[in-house]
């Protein structure tokens, strides 16, 4: 049990939620950990934080934060995976990164949750959060949070 659990009928779960917005991003992986973090309502000591990307041709993940070589690895190897102008795609009328950025936000998510730990969200020493941008103009992102305490 977490210091300040309670073990009986007489705890209250609190619950809250908000969106909020990322400024544009261009194709690739980035680290909005702190984008995020500003745009947060104060967290409790102790739950969970769930966020949501609200768009199909976007996803969120956790991966490393320090080294901006593993963002470049993870755009080159999607990019191979799934290529644009391949003509194994019908949908194709909302440009040739459409369909492609459908498929490789499915890969990744659109999902991350957290726990909250000393009223942060418990992320390990080398870890953030990752915006993966996988259209070439996606333009804002919305995000839905929820915080469970």
């Amino acid at each position: 049990m977490i210091p300040g659990g309670c073990s009986n009928q007489d705890c209250t779960t609190m619950t809250v939620h908000t969106e909020i917005l990322l400024p544009p991003f261009p194709r690739g992986f980035h680290l909005v950990t702190q984008t995020i973090m500003e745009q947060l309502p104060e967290l409790p000591e102790y739950g969970l934080l769930h966020l949501l990307i609200m768009h199909t041709s976007a996803g969120l993940t956790v991966n490393e934060n320090a080294d901006p070589s593993v963002r470049e690895d993870f755009a080159a190897f999607f990019n191979r995976l799934v290529p644009e102008n391949t003509k194994l795609f019908t949908h194709t009328s909302e440009g040739p990164d459409d369909m492609p950025a459908h498929i490789q936000s499915s890969l990744t998510g659109h999902t991350v949750t957290l726990p909250i730990v000393n009223g942060k969200p418990g992320l390990g020493t080398w870890q953030g959060i990752y915006l993966c941008e996988f259209r070439r103009h996606g333009g804002r992102r919305r995000i839905s949070v929820t915080i469970i305490s």
